[in-house]
């Protein structure tokens, strides 16, 4: 939140703060793990969603050649909502496409949709287009808002907690942001 303009409506009331990490290992039975993924990122989309740095450069004496480092801070984010939410409703289901193809599946194997939290009606369009009932979605989104990157992992901890997610599921994850970047990963849950 330190990087959101509080003034702007549009952008602010979107965001909340998390954290979120997940480390996987492989079990050795064959079956648990990624088994499947897809990535890919296009720069001439960073008007529509960034966090651009404003740093000055500052020359700092070094044996021989001085070292020229920069010193700045982030700028508040930038959003296009309409373009942003064209292009994860686009892109979103391809990539998840992509990374069922790469993992020799197709969407009648997962058990389990989780996205990006960013907005409810971006999971709802991904999923219709995907086909997938939307009650195999993983949302937090009315807990918790858009917590960015952490999104995903704090759902996914939620949902194994609770024991919606048990082992054997097969999880098909996706996420999107800055840049543009998004990606997928095809995973069937261990223990």
């Amino acid at each position: 939140s330190r990087w959101v303009d509080w003034d702007d409506r549009n952008v602010c009331i979107l965001f909340g703060d998390g954290a979120g990490a997940m480390v996987m290992t492989n079990e050795g039975d064959g079956e648990s793990g990624i088994l499947g993924f897809a990535a890919h990122s296009n720069g001439a989309g960073y008007p529509d969603l960034n966090c651009l740095y404003n740093g000055e450069p500052r020359v700092v004496k070094t044996p021989g050649k001085d070292t020229v480092v920069t010193s700045g801070k982030y700028n508040n984010i930038a959003m296009n909502g309409q373009e942003v939410y064209k292009f994860a409703t686009r892109e979103v289901p391809r990539v998840v496409e992509e990374a069922l193809e790469s993992s020799g599946m197709t969407i009648d194997d997962v058990d389990w949709l989780l996205l990006h939290q960013a907005n409810i009606r971006i999971m709802e369009t991904v999923a219709k287009r995907l086909k997938l009932p939307f009650d195999k979605v993983i949302h937090n989104l009315d807990a918790y808002g858009n917590t960015s990157a952490a999104s995903i992992p704090i759902a996914l901890s939620e949902a194994v907690a609770s024991g919606q997610v048990k082992k054997g599921d097969v999880i098909a994850c996706s996420g999107f942001g800055a840049g543009l970047s998004w990606g997928a990963v095809i995973m069937r849950w261990g223990k």
